[in-house]
């Protein structure tokens, strides 16, 4: 038997895996770690809940990275042992092994790498997409509930809670929006590059005359704020409006009056929840919702005053940054990174992972010049 040569490639991950530390400035978390701890003992910490929720997260978060970073270290150094041990032995299941957690190690530190430069002001929260058929028709409303189902398969295949806030169906066949909200660390950071306008392709099954279509979607993507990022909205710039569910099936939330919408005057923007049965519950969530749409509206405001200031006015994302064609050809591409994949179908189940990552570099990229 051949003995396992991996030498090169488990130096690289070591290679990755200090520059990732170096970012993540273990000695920082180990402080950080023990002065927050010293706040959570503090007998009435949770006499000011908000501020014992803030003190709690924050401890959780740093524990969480500085476990991430050393069992990270501790894969490393057992590799290179299993390695040694494997070729002394000329064991070929432990060199299958080896290979197996080589495989393993290089996915699990690219996408720490990835996460790294997800350092901006609201990237490690949790994430609000909104889908909404835009221009083709049948084919729109289609095409959208296609990438409803890819965002609630890719939170599945991560282990993501997902929850669908709101759904508007179409009258034959798809939606013509829906909402909803994924509950994971740095969601928002790593679906933001999923916002803009996405392009389908394909001979429309809804046509007769079995013609190529063309339609598309937008994607808004908005971090969900939490208690202590609130934002102030008075109530007389607000309008609640109350109404039943609607959806197939025949839900039990369809026989009252649970629903709620609000739209905020000034700015014209309509959100509404239908998922839970409580009418309470419905208006907490599509609260948290504005907050956070009006959060974004704020940021991009400021961002603009900037891009005016510096003579810059040109948008960063394009109309049309991915296109999904089934026919003539099957492909996948964004037209900001370049990335493309051969098969539609794993992507609309939820195989992304490698377009966000291509764009977070990109923007990343982008940033720096």
């Amino acid at each position: 038997m051949m003995e396992l040569d991996i030498t090169a490639k488990i130096a690289a991950l070591r290679s990755t895996f200090n520059d990732i530390a170096a970012v993540a400035d273990t000695a920082r978390l180990e402080r950080e770690i023990a002065d927050l701890s010293e706040q959570a003992g503090v007998p009435d910490l949770w006499d000011d809940t908000e501020k014992a929720q803030k003190v709690t997260s924050a401890l959780s978060h740093r524990q969480s990275d500085l476990a991430r970073i050393n069992n990270l270290a501790a894969r490393l150094d057992d590799l290179e042992v299993l390695v040694q041990l494997a070729n002394e032995e000329d064991d070929e299941q432990s060199q299958l092994e080896a290979q197996d957690e080589l495989k393993a190690l290089q996915k699990t530190l690219g996408d720490l790498e990835v996460q790294t430069l997800l350092n901006g002001e609201f990237d490690d929260h949790s994430a609000v997409i909104t889908i909404r058929a835009g221009a083709g028709g049948v084919d729109a409303s289609d095409f959208a509930e296609m990438l409803m189902r890819m965002y609630l398969r890719w939170a599945e295949q991560h282990k993501y809670k997902a929850t669908v806030l709101d759904t508007s169906y179409a009258e034959e066949a798809g939606i013509k929006s829906a909402t909803i909200e994924v509950d994971a660390p740095y969601a928002f950071g790593t679906l933001s590059v999923e916002a803009g306008t996405h392009r389908l392709v394909r001979m429309s099954p809804f046509n007769s005359a079995g013609k190529r279509q063309t339609s598309f979607a937008a994607v808004e993507v908005v971090p969900l704020i939490e208690q202590l990022d609130h934002i102030d909205i008075p109530e007389n710039e607000m309008r609640v409006d109350v109404y039943r569910s609607s959806g197939p099936g025949g839900q039990s939330v369809n026989t009252t009056d649970s629903a709620v919408r609000i739209t905020h005057l000034p700015t014209g923007i309509v959100v509404s929840c239908q998922n839970e049965k409580s009418q309470i519950q419905n208006r907490a969530a599509a609260l948290r919702v504005l907050q956070s749409r009006l959060l974004l509206v704020r940021r991009e405001e400021e961002s603009a005053k900037k891009k005016e200031i510096a003579g810059n006015i040109t948008a960063s994302w394009g109309d049309q940054m991915r296109s999904y064609v089934l026919a003539p050809y099957q492909m996948v591409k964004d037209l900001r990174t370049n990335h493309e994949v051969n098969n539609p179908s794993d992507v609309f189940d939820g195989d992304i992972d490698g377009f966000i990552s291509a764009g977070i570099r990109w923007r990343k990229r982008a940033v720096d010049e």
